[in-house]
């Protein structure tokens, strides 16, 4: 396993170039080539920060080895430079229990002893507390700090790959999760054996549900935040969160025409989302906020497919006619693009793997191999349950599925691979737009000059969405268009629907305005 890691860890040497690695005893990786050590110094550098922002280390007086308040390092005007690294005061530890029941400490650090008291005795004994840090992370209140959860675990490792600027998307990250990759839903049984959890920890590491988009993003945000971050490095036009280059990974992904590559970089550049301050990270900005940089992409193709189609279940349907006449006379020249048969291809595959989706989610086992039990009494009793939960899942398995389990795929960010010369599969990706674009000048131009906008009005209440999406009010088309890049993405179809709106509004500024300017003259009506 550790040699497979090593493996996949593609960075070259900073000391000798060379792309060899090994792994130290210590979990970091080290050249086989030159023995220079590296490891992954943004993640432990914001972990650290937490452990300081948050009082459990890093600090004088932590907060679980001393009653009283936590003075912080960067209350010194010397050390809030993100910049230069704190002074972390790495010689300064505690252990964090107390040896022998003694209330001696190393170092003059002083230890908060367990409750001595016949109250909290009993109280200890009657609620099964488990491990010291798993009461004492229960028992914070304080205001303003962000206390560390398995979903917001997840969502400080996005964090440290967005200031890596590492090619992987949010909705990428939580895909990983659901296939297994990412260790989320009963992590704990990864941990060390000596690590024992049981009683205030199960509330800790429970997880009962798959991690949402939203709900992880907003996480992330309030971290970034917390830690007081600075303004992440710049996502240019060469980084892969770009939307020039996410759009064109899903262009590929949903198999469309490369060539509508263009009409979504001009997209881009007429809304100016492709800037580098609209599209760069700042949490310590007076509105802190990220970009959604799939979301985001996938939106500017649905506004470009309305561009060229309309997707008013009329024009779209039209225009395949006229390209299937037209592939049928030409046969040996570049076919024309057949939103038709494109759209019965993509239902199909989309069909086949929410399927497989549907039923890996139905089948899930969600009791854990190693399953936490509150007290070590009543560990007898878990483990005999678990034994019975899976004797009884094994014998309804072999009942309703004899076929052999399928061994896990490595992580891809690709779903859907389309290959040319696959009769059943056609790839769309060499057709062209000759039926759907005109020539004007020295450009093109799309045939259809008709546009309707996704959304009329914007909420302005303190409500948490800017627009509603009711599927009934939109057409088939669209429908199906924004269930195939919610589906990819895994996110809610009111989310992408949202992101839409947003990307026209940024487009049609004028169409909006005069929207605006006939709603103001309603109401100043007299009837």
């Amino acid at each position: 396993m550790d040699l497979e890691e090593a493996k996949e860890f593609k960075e070259r040497c900073t000391q000798c170039a060379a792309v060899s690695w090994g792994l130290t005893d210590e979990g970091k990786y080290y050249c086989t080539s030159c023995h220079n050590v590296t490891e992954n110094e943004v993640l432990h550098n914001f972990w650290k920060r937490y452990l300081q922002k948050s009082k459990q280390a890093y600090c004088k007086n932590p907060v679980y080895t001393s009653g009283r308040k936590a003075t912080v390092l960067e209350d010194n005007p010397s050390h809030s430079d993100w910049d230069s690294e704190p002074d972390l005061l790495s010689d300064f530890s505690c252990r964090s229990f107390v040896e022998s029941g003694t209330d001696s400490q190393p170092d003059g650090c002083p230890q908060k002893p367990f409750p001595n008291s016949k109250a909290s005795q009993s109280e200890t004994a009657s609620i099964c507390s488990g491990s010291l840090d798993g009461v004492e992370y229960s028992l914070r209140k304080e205001k303003g700090i962000v206390k560390m959860t398995v979903p917001r675990t997840l969502a400080f490792c996005y964090l440290s790959l967005l200031w890596q600027r590492e090619t992987i998307t949010l909705s990428d990250l939580l895909r990983f999760v659901e296939e297994g990759h990412i260790p989320y839903i009963n992590a704990f049984q990864h941990f060390p054996e000596e690590m024992k959890l049981y009683g205030r920890d199960k509330g800790i590491f429970a997880i009962e549900s798959w991690p949402a988009y939203e709900d992880i993003y907003k996480k992330m945000i309030e971290i970034a935040k917390f830690l007081d971050l600075p303004r992440f490095p710049d996502i240019t036009e060469d980084c892969y969160l770009h939307p020039n280059i996410l759009c064109m990974k899903y262009l590929m992904e949903v198999n469309l025409p490369d060539e509508m590559n263009d009409l979504t970089c001009q997209v881009v550049k007429m809304t100016g989302i492709g800037e580098v301050d609209f599209l760069t990270f700042d949490p310590i900005a007076k509105m802190a906020k990220t970009v959604k940089y799939d979301v985001q992409a996938v939106a500017v193709i649905v506004v470009v497919l309305k561009l060229l189609f309309l997707l008013d279940d009329n024009l779209e349907w039209t225009l395949s006619n006229i390209a299937e006449k037209y592939n049928e006379k030409n046969k040996e020249d570049k076919p024309w693009f057949d939103f038709r048969k494109w759209y019965q291809v993509m239902k199909r595959s989309v069909d086949e793997k929410k399927q497989k989706w549907e039923e890996a989610r139905a089948k899930y086992l969600w009791k854990s191999e190693k399953p936490l039990y509150h007290s070590s009494i009543d560990r007898a009793v878990v483990y005999k349950r678990r034994e019975m939960v899976v004797s009884l899942q094994k014998q309804f398995s072999t009942l309703v599925d004899s076929a052999p389990t399928v061994e896990k795929k490595s992580p891809s960010s690709f779903q859907f691979n389309w290959t040319e010369g696959d009769s059943a599969r056609t790839c769309f990706h060499g057709h062209g737009l000759q039926g759907i674009l005109k020539k004007k000048g020295q450009s093109m131009t799309t045939k259809n000059s008709l546009y309707w906008l996704s959304t009329q009005k914007f909420c302005r209440s303190y409500c948490k969405h800017v627009t509603t999406y009711e599927e009934s009010n939109f057409s088939l088309s669209y429908q199906f268009i924004i269930n195939l890049f919610s589906f990819l993405l895994r996110i809610k179809t009111s989310s992408l629907h949202e992101e839409v709106s947003l990307i026209e509004k940024r487009l049609f500024k004028t169409k909006y305005s005069k929207t605006k300017k006939k709603s103001r003259s309603r109401k100043g009506r007299k009837y």
